[in-house]
This record gives C-alpha cells, structure tokens and sequence, in this order.
C-alpha cells in the first residue's frame, strides 16, 4: 500500500471518528441542519480525496512506465555500446593481427633483398673477374703476339750478344745497353741471359749509378745463381754498396765471395778489399 492511501484511509477514520462523536452528543429528535451540511461537506471531501489518489496513482503508473522504458532503453543502449565496443576491440585486434602479419612479410620481403644484393654482388665480382681474366689474357695473347714478330725480326741469341758485347767492349754503352736489354727481352732462359744481365749492371757501375748496379748484379744472383758470372756479380755487388756507404752489407757480400767461391780470382779481390777496409777474414 502506497502513502497516498494510507493518508486517505487515516482520513476517513477521522471523519468518522468525528461523526460518531457529534451524533452522540445531538438530540435525539434528530440530525440538525448543519448536521446535514457537514455530512455534504465530508462527502464533497473524500470524493475529491479519492479522485486526487486516483490522479496520483495514474501519474504514478504514467511515471513508472516511463521509468521501465527508460531504464530498457538506458539498458539497450549500454548492450549497443558494449557491443559496439567489442567490435571495435575486435577490429583492432585484428588490425593488429594484420600489423604483425605484413611486418612479418616485410622483413621476409627484406631479408629477401638482402640475400639478392648479396647473389648479385657475387655475380658481379664473378663477372668482373671474367672480364679482368679475359683482358688479361687477351693482354698475354697481344704480348705473345708482340714478342712473336719481334722475335722474328729480332736477329739470332749469338749474333745479338755478340754485337752487344762487341759495343760494350768498345765502350758504347747506349747501344750496348739497348742490345744487352733485347737479349734478355727475347732469350730470357738461356746460359748467355745472366752474362747479359750482368754486363747491363757492368755498365751502369762504369756510370756510377751504383744502386742501379746494385739491383742488376742481385737480379744474376737470383735467376742465375750457378752461372759463369755469379761470383763476378756478388763481387761487383759488394763493391756497390761499399759505394753507397752501406759497409755492413757490402762487407758481407764480400765475405759471401770468399765462403762460396774460396779458390777463384773474385774470392783474392775481396780479401784484398777487405784487408784494404781492416776487416779481412783469418786463414784457415
């Protein structure tokens, strides 16, 4: 029961309550003509009584409805919301998913191109090593070719040193040089090519470039250590850098001569230099 209608049952007590008093205390000859008025009065009151808890309870079911349907409707919107919330959760989830998915196939993709810059590097470098080969050896084949026709009109090894060593006795070292020089360029492997290289170095001693000397004695000791000039050469070498004021190293090249060559005319000559410079080797 509702508070309107409990005030409206309290009422109606009290009227009542109040009637009876007053009945009892009226004659007994009946009611009076004001008793009729209040009755009217009373009447009056509680039809309106009744008809405004009527109204409230009408606005009170008017407002109630509107109360559910707002509630349904709050409550509709909060499921959309929700929903829609789980949506957009969703989507980023699978945005996210596509994220990591082209990230992973970008990486693959790059990892890719870094092994095809590195294949192709190597084909590359393949390729420039074809190309560098192949001018080299067409650069071989042009030389060969160049020292094939001037072999051919180069004159024979014999009449070639001959005239050399002809030019070079006759103290015309620019010829002799030149001739000396074509011998080694077209008849590099024979016995007479460390004469040649070693009259080469004579001359340039004789010139007083004794460093230049010094390299062209060295070069018939490195390519003809077991020739006819081998203890010529490491004599005239020593002598050489005893020129160029390195007394360490042409005193051991002296020293060398007299180990390796005791009983031949170049091992006398450099113990003579060495007396001569005090630092002679003892007899054994």
């Amino acid at each position: 029961m509702n508070r309107s209608a409990m005030k409206s049952n309290r009422l109606h007590a009290l009227l009542a309550l109040f009637l009876t008093l007053w009945m009892g205390l009226a004659p007994a000859y009946g009611a009076s003509k004001e008793m009729i008025q209040l009755q009217t009065q009373v009447d009056q009151l509680q039809q309106q009584m009744t008809q405004m808890n009527q109204s409230f309870n009408e606005r009170m079911g008017v407002m109630k409805n509107l109360v559910e349907k707002n509630t349904d409707a709050a409550n509709k919107v909060t499921a959309a919301i929700n929903d829609l919330q789980a949506v957009i959760t969703k989507q980023q989830q699978d945005r996210a998913g596509q994220i990591d998915q082209i990230s992973g196939q970008i990486q693959a993709l790059n990892d890719t191109m870094d092994e095809l810059k590195v294949r192709l590097a190597k084909v590359n470098k393949q390729l420039e090593d074809m190309q560098a080969a192949q001018q080299s050896l067409a650069a071989q084949q042009s030389q060969q070719q160049q020292q094939a026709q001037a072999m051919a009109q180069a004159p024979p090894p014999d009449v070639l040193y001959n005239n050399a060593l002809r030019d070079y006795n006759g103290a015309k070292n620019d010829l002799a040089t030149q001739e000396f020089t074509d011998y080694v360029k077209f008849y590099p492997n024979t016995d007479l090519a460390g004469n040649a290289y070693f009259y080469l170095a004579e001359i340039q001693f004789r010139a007083g470039n004794f460093k230049k000397a010094a390299e062209q004695y060295d070069l018939v000791l490195q390519n003809f250590p077991s020739g006819n000039k081998a203890a010529a050469a490491q004599l005239k070498k020593g002598y050489a850098l005893l020129e160029l004021g390195q007394a360490e190293e042409g005193t051991q090249e002296l020293k060398h001569v007299i180990q390796r060559y005791p009983r031949t005319n170049e091992a006398t000559q450099a113990r003579e230099r060495l007396r001569k410079a005090g630092t002679a080797p003892k007899n054994r």
